[in-house]
């Protein structure tokens, strides 16, 4: 197949893609309540991370934030983006497959599985990140900022486009984070990374972690950072393992 052959298959598999999203996000925006019920809930106090710790500790503390919009199009406009981007999410395989099969004929045999298998970790890694942010830290770092003052005479009022912002961005950052794993095997695997070097730069490994979750984090509170720095370094040590591991499947 020519360039243009090549393009056009391009093409041809981008307009799927794109169509396959669409149809997705339409039928996400149909589906309103249940969708923004679950976007919702880490806001209330009946959330589940909230009745587990309650559950561990013994104690719990009820709370409500209220929630408010102050501009006339936005709620439509919060509506149409999660739709998106969940839309995205869910067909978010079939998207993947269409890229894989565009770029699978150029490689070499001995390179078809090593990609398969980083593809398929890759897309499950990047989901544990979104679940565990959904799950632990957007919902203590709301639970956090949303009822902490500085005086009772200054009551928290959260706009919509805040919370859903604030949720989106670190769902999205914690499942690129979550990538370390898979990037440290593909290094490992052309011998460009060893476990010997990340073992001896754990120290500044350790800062590092911090500076990436100050960056990536909305906040510049201690609770968050520590939320989103601890999983991140848990990943630093898991990708030694793995990259240990596969040091010694090549040999």
């Amino acid at each position: 197949m020519d360039f243009w052959g090549h393009l056009d298959e391009l093409r041809g598999s981008l307009l799927k893609a794109l169509a396959a999203v669409g149809v997705a996000a339409v039928v996400a925006f149909c589906c309103k309540e249940w969708i923004f019920m679950l976007v919702m809930a880490p806001s209330h106090d009946t959330f589940v991370t909230y009745r587990l710790f309650e559950h561990i500790t013994g104690h719990g503390t009820h709370f409500q934030i209220a929630l408010f919009n102050p501009e006339l199009a936005q709620q439509f406009i919060v509506h149409m983006r999660v739709a998106l981007w969940l839309g995205l999410l869910v067909v978010s395989p079939y998207v993947i497959y269409l890229l894989f099969r565009f770029v699978a004929p150029g490689l070499y045999a001995h390179e078809l599985r090593p990609a398969v298998k980083a593809v398929v970790g890759g897309y499950v890694m990047f989901l544990m990140g979104v679940a565990l942010n959904y799950f632990l830290i957007f919902p203590l770092t709301f639970r956090f900022l949303g009822t902490y003052q500085v005086s009772d005479a200054v009551p928290n009022q959260i706009a919509l486009t805040s919370y859903i912002d604030m949720l989106l961005m670190l769902c999205f950052l914690m499942g690129v984070v979550f990538e370390l794993p898979v990037l440290s095997w593909l290094l490992a695997k052309i011998g460009v990374l060893k476990a010997s070097f990340m073992r001896r730069y754990r120290r500044q490994a350790v800062v590092v972690v911090l500076i990436v979750a100050a960056v990536i984090t909305p906040t510049g509170d201690a609770l968050t950072l520590s939320l989103v720095s601890l999983p991140i370094y848990a990943l630093y040590e898991v990708s030694i393992a793995v990259v240990r591991h596969t040091a010694k499947e090549d040999i």
